[in-house]
């Protein structure tokens, strides 16, 4: 598991900021998470984004997609995301409530099923 900076180690003025950064953008993804079997939450312009949006196409799989912005646009609401869920990059593939990874991760989880 990685290193996540103690709460205790962060001043009492600075947890306000953590917990409202976003928390609009953050909650809509929560929703998501919890009302579709599968989610993926990506950017336009992101051809990894695109594979696994594919992919889940080709599976005849339905999804619910959310898009945040691109390369240029959208990236504090894409950090808060990446915040919550600890994943460092997009789409983000979340089945049955679980964040799974990535497109990568998303072809594992077939190839394993």
């Amino acid at each position: 598991m990685r290193s996540v900076l103690s709460f205790d180690k962060v001043d009492s003025k600075v947890h306000s900021k953590i917990e409202n950064f976003h928390k609009d953008v953050v909650a809509e993804v929560q929703a998501a998470v919890q009302t579709h079997k599968i989610v993926v939450v990506g950017m336009a312009q992101n051809p990894v984004v695109k594979s696994a949006r594919k992919l889940l196409k080709e599976k005849n799989l339905d999804f619910h997609y959310l898009e945040y912005g691109s390369y240029m646009s959208f990236w504090k609401q894409r950090l808060a995301i990446k915040l919550w869920s600890g994943w460092p990059t997009f789409p983000q593939v979340f089945i049955d409530g679980k964040l799974i990874g990535g497109f990568s991760d998303l072809k594992k989880h077939f190839d394993q099923a």
